[in-house]
Order: C-alpha cells, then structure tokens, then sequence
C-alpha cells in the first residue's frame, strides 16, 4: 500500500527536468493524480500555451498559471507539475510552500540540452541559437530553483521509476508529507 500524501508535491524545474514523466510515475507509485498546470490552463482557455501567448501576452497567462495552481493546491492532495516559468513568481513560491511542498527536479545542463534538443514542442527554444537560449534559462532559473522545499537530482541513466524512488525517497527524509510521518 503507498504511503498516504497530506500534501500536494508541485514538481519544479527546467524544461527536460523529467516534471510530466517523473511526475506520472510518481503519482502512480503514490496512488494519486497526476495534474499539470499547462494542461490545465490550456483545457480551461481552448488554445494551447503558445496561443495564450500570442494573444493574450505572458503576463496574462502568468496570472492565470497562479489560479490554475491555486485551484490544484486548494484540491485533494495530488502531484502537480508546473511549466518552467511558474515558480519564478515569488507569489506562486510563497502559496507552494504554505499549501503543498515544491520539489525542485535538478538536471545539469547538458543532460537538459540532450533531452529536448530533438523536440519541437519548446516555444521559449525556437531561437537562432536553442542551446544557449536553454544555457540563459538555466542561468536565470536555477538560483530560484534553488528555494524549492526539496531537491532531487537527476541522474543521466535513471530510469523514470528510479527517480520518482528517489523523490519518494527526498520527500522522506523531509518528513511532514506522508500520513504515517505525522502520527509518528
């Protein structure tokens, strides 16, 4: 029987972290949904993020990311993935650790760059130069990554089972996240 979750994980990180494959697998082994903010956004708006974007301006979907996480936070609990850019937002920071706890999924750079160097699928990547618009993110990002509750880094031959383990196994040592922790 998986361990009963008290709070909901919000998955943070680059883009390649592993967040949506690590966070399926991880929602599996623990016996709860798998939520995305994009997804649920672009449910909510009928158009993808990229047409978000285009439309309505970033700081327009940004608002609408914080509801969106709000709203997952304020549900059972669950594990959430967020888009690359959500936990910039010191409010969206703040509301994760009051109501959830934020796991940052830590991957060097080069592992990043291999992962999602093949896929269309990166707005923020469809640049002259892709590598060093993902070497600017990471520079940008990581130092605020950094605050997440909990740290899990990946490793280049980890199978997704064994890092939603290892985060499992974070979570743990955190304590304060599992039913059986807090009667202990």
């Amino acid at each position: 029987m998986p361990p009963k979750l008290t709070r909901t994980i919000v998955l943070v990180g680059m883009m390649g972290a592993g967040k949506t494959a690590v966070g399926t697998a991880l929602a599996r082994t623990l016996g709860v949904p798998f939520l995305d903010s994009d997804e649920e956004i672009v449910k909510a708006a009928q158009m993808s993020v990229a047409e978000i974007f285009a439309r309505d301006g970033e700081p327009f979907f940004r608002a609408r990311e914080s509801e969106v996480i709000a709203r997952l936070l304020a549900g059972p609990p669950a594990v959430v993935s967020t888009g690359g850019g959500a936990f910039m937002s010191a409010a969206n920071r703040e509301m994760i650790a009051r109501l959830g706890v934020s796991v940052w999924l830590q991957a060097g750079l080069e592992l990043l760059w291999q992962r999602v160097r093949h896929k269309n699928t990166r707005p923020l990547l469809r640049t002259a130069d892709p590598k060093r618009t993902l070497s600017e993110l990471f520079e940008t990002r990581a130092p605020v990554y950094a605050l997440a509750q909990v740290a899990v880094e990946a490793e280049p031959g980890l199978s997704i089972e064994d890092m939603a383990q290892k985060v499992v196994a974070a979570l743990r040592a955190r304590g304060g996240v599992f039913e059986e922790e807090r009667d202990a």
